[in-house]
């Protein structure tokens, strides 16, 4: 269901963008004066920008809702898929019936009061 609504969400992207570099800017109308020839195309001559913005908008409400939807799933997931999450805890032996054993210090013998620390040479 994820995967569905991630590639919905793709789609509807691509399309708002393409959507919007086919719409006219508010300098266009100018142009259609001097003989644009927007009065011929297949919705006439405001159709088209009723349809491409209504189309627009339209897309851009279903890239809303996936993209909320998307943020559900996100939010709601049980299964971890981090880096960590195949590390096994140091307590654990990493070898399967063995019991970790730990490994015995290096005793340090204690200076006397008398001894003294000898200096490195310069």
């Amino acid at each position: 269901m994820e995967t569905l609504i991630l590639v919905v969400h793709v789609v509807a992207a691509i399309a708002i963008i393409g959507l919007v570099l086919l719409q006219h800017g508010k300098g266009a109308d100018m142009g259609a004066a001097f003989g644009g020839g927007s009065s011929g195309s297949l919705f006439g001559s405001t159709g088209s920008a009723n349809f491409l913005s209504r189309a627009t908008a339209t897309l851009a409400t279903l890239f809303f809702v996936t993209s909320l939807t998307l943020t559900w799933f996100s939010a709601h997931k049980t299964e971890t898929k981090g880096v960590m999450s195949k590390t096994q805890p140091a307590s654990q032996s990493p070898i399967p019936g063995k019991e970790p054993t730990s490994t015995p210090v290096p005793s340090v013998p204690a200076l006397d009061a008398d001894s003294k620390v000898k200096e490195i040479p310069k």
